[in-house]
């Protein structure tokens, strides 16, 4: 199983992640990632890792559990 973990300390704010996957990943009032659910569904899962590739400061990473 596919696990999300998002580094709010690393995250600089652009929201490659959310524009990607919106049903995963969210921004905060500060722009910082929050994720929605750190365990995509099948439907989310192909979208949530490009979105984990697209981010410019690394702070999304894949867990396979």
């Amino acid at each position: 199983m596919m696990r999300i973990k998002a580094d709010s300390d690393l995250c600089v704010g652009s929201g490659q992640c959310v524009l990607t996957e919106p049903a995963v990943f969210d921004q905060g009032d500060d722009g910082i990632v929050a994720l929605l659910t750190d365990h995509p569904d099948d439907q989310s899962a192909a979208q949530a890792r490009h979105a984990v590739t697209l981010c410019p400061s690394r702070a999304l990473s894949i867990l396979q559990e």
